[in-house]
């Protein structure tokens, strides 16, 4: 059984500006990339601009087989985000929403209900439709990162899946959260511990996992990731005993490298914002 996975909402390109890259990211494009990746069918459901990013975005995502016909491009430059790397994280300076906040159509919310599971996220802006999306898709996955509980408390009594952030790292703190947050009424929740692993909570009880063990390059996109292993694992019934620690190996996996999951572009050098043609040599590792 082929899983198809519809993911609706941001993308970005990240500029490493030390570095002298951009790759393309944002959680719903990663989720739909690792989700393909995996085995999954997967769809791209977004806003990309006119300019050399946007075109970068769309052709990463045609390159990994991911869906985009649901894509939209919009007169206008694409989003982006400045990225440093520091110890192997990722730290975030300065991002431009551009052309990427859009509102769903009625066409769009037919289509989610042709998806196994649907995801979303925090970063997308969708917000205030939440509650539509929710009713069109047969299951709603939803990130909520690390966002304040009265977000939380407002938009999981919408959502299936509901994967979160514990900054913490520690696993208590992470089952409690993970507890708090499936009261509220998602049937099955994930929380990250990032380099301590995650935990996993459904109707057979709590799981947890470590993380993989490999050489940190880069963490960027690395939630993501895990979040598109997780759902593909959901929706094939894995038992959440091997789906769990086969996600949390995929995202340990993904911090080998630099950008959420590859395709590097050499930024411009005389345009702060240009980006260097589409002719530039890509790198998907």
């Amino acid at each position: 059984m082929s899983t198809r996975l519809l993911a609706v909402g941001d993308n970005v390109v990240d500029r490493y500006v030390e570095l002298g890259f951009m790759y393309p990211g944002g959680n719903a494009v990663n989720v739909a990339v690792h989700a393909r990746r995996v085995g999954s069918q997967t769809a791209y459901l977004g806003v990309l601009g006119t300019d050399a990013a946007g075109e970068a975005v769309l052709q990463s995502l045609r390159a990994e087989g991911v869906d985009t016909s649901l894509t939209r491009i919009v007169d206008g430059p694409n989003a982006s985000a400045d990225v440093y790397v520091q110890d192997g994280n990722r730290v975030f300076g300065r991002g431009l929403p551009g052309v990427s906040r859009f509102t769903l159509a009625p066409q769009d919310l037919a289509a989610a209900g042709r998806y196994d599971v649907v995801h979303t996220g925090e970063c997308s802006h969708v917000e205030a439709q939440l509650p539509t999306l929710a009713t069109a898709a047969r299951r709603l996955s939803f990130d909520f990162s690390e966002r304040p509980w009265d977000y939380v408390r407002e938009h999981a009594p919408h959502v299936d899946i509901a994967i979160a952030s514990c900054p913490s790292g520690d696993r208590d703190d992470a089952a409690a959260r993970a507890d708090e947050l499936r009261s509220l009424g998602p049937r099955t929740v994930a929380v990250t511990l990032g380099a301590a692993g995650a935990v996993l909570l459904g109707p057979d009880g709590l799981v947890s996992s470590p993380a993989g063990d490999v050489r940190v390059v880069d963490t960027l996109g690395a939630g993501d990731a895990f979040i598109a292993r997780l759902l593909h694992g959901l929706i094939h019934h894995e038992p959440p005993r091997q789906l769990l620690p086969a996600a949390t190996a995929y995202a340990s996996a993904a911090c080998a490298s630099y950008g959420a999951f590859g395709y590097r572009t050499q930024l411009s050098t005389t345009d702060d914002q240009a980006l260097s043609g589409t002719n530039a040599r890509w790198e998907t590792s």
